[in-house]
């Protein structure tokens, strides 16, 4: 274990040098969370094998490379070092068509590396692994994700029919990024012409043509803040009803696991004090009332639903059924 630790390190000390004309001693052990003795030894150590560190004598000496050396990744193709950085998520590599590049990536990363990490990425496979979808889910791959996945990679605007109800609706889109999320692929595009950023599910794509132009990306643009914010927006944007409820201790434990987490905890947060019965009364927004008996159904007799009636009488019907089929 020490001696993988300390073959990274000595990586990682040889690509800050590359990227700094010098750096003092105390500048790298703080980078590399060590003392300056131990980076004293490593650079010894990197000098022995051939890498050309030059220590600068003085009161604010540091350590820089001589002669424009390198570390060099034996002609790693742009796509390949893109692919590279999605090596983590395998299945979504497969799926947008990135598989073979991402495996030439590791080849040629695998062939620079000194000996002793050239099982590095056999290791790590065997060590992580990330599986997005939900269990009992199986995902079909949407068919136009390659050829999405290919216009958003070259930053190649689309015209993209997709469906919207019972019709088809065309659109020219700048497509600037793809989100993989519980198993379903999503696009985050700009309407071509400066319109406004929009997400798009490409199983609901039914033609997607690329063309030559290119358009120029804004460079603001961020896609993971992009779209934490969406997401948000659309998992508030459905809970377009309302229940009342009161809760026991449990209950109010269990009710983030059942029902949208932050909606759930923004209810506890507004509820008063419990009752003689250590029970609290809570408003939730909610889906729908129909999607509000599913989820509520999981606590069982910790949940007391108290309104809408129409609900209540719901639970109040099956939970005299249940009542006759168990007092048997």
């Amino acid at each position: 274990m020490m001696g993988r630790m300390r073959a990274a390190r000595l990586i990682r000390m040889v690509l800050l040098l590359q990227s700094r004309p010098s750096m003092t001693a105390a500048e790298l052990a703080r980078e590399l969370e060590v003392s300056e003795r131990t980076v004293t030894r490593d650079a010894q150590a990197l000098s022995e094998a051939g890498v050309p560190v030059y220590a600068d004598r003085g009161r604010i000496g540091g350590y820089r490379l001589v002669g424009g050396y390198r570390t060099r990744l034996t002609g790693l193709a742009r796509s390949e070092a893109e692919a590279l950085f999605l090596s983590g998520v395998p299945g979504a590599l497969r799926e947008m068509g990135l598989e073979d590049a991402a495996s030439a990536a590791r080849l040629k990363v695998s062939a620079a590396l000194l000996p002793s990490l050239r099982d590095a990425s056999r290791t790590a496979a065997q060590r992580f692994h990330l599986d997005a979808p939900n269990w009992f889910h199986e995902p079909a791959t949407p068919a136009l994700l390659p050829a999405v996945a290919d216009a958003v990679w070259d930053d190649r605007r689309i015209t993209a029919r997709y469906r919207r109800g019972e019709h088809d609706v065309e659109r020219e889109l700048e497509p600037y990024g793809l989100v993989l999320k519980a198993g379903a692929w999503y696009l985050c595009a700009r309407v071509a012409g400066g319109g406004s950023f929009r997400v798009y599910r490409i199983d609901r794509f039914t033609a997607v043509e690329a063309g030559e132009e290119r358009f120029e990306r804004a460079e603001e643009f961020d896609l993971p803040a992009f779209w934490e914010e969406r997401a948000e927006q659309f998992a508030r944007s459905i809970l377009r009803a309302e229940v009342v409820v009161r809760l026991s201790a449990e209950g109010a434990r269990r009710l983030p696991h059942v029902v949208d987490p932050l909606s759930a905890r923004e209810a506890l947060a507004r509820a008063g004090e419990p009752d003689r019965g250590g029970r609290v009364t809570v408003t939730l927004p909610v889906e729908s009332e129909e999607v509000a008996h599913t989820q509520l159904t999981a606590l069982g007799a910790e949940v007391e639903v108290l309104a809408p009636a129409e609900l209540r009488e719901r639970f109040a019907r099956e939970a005299a059924r249940l009542a006759e089929l168990y007092g048997g």
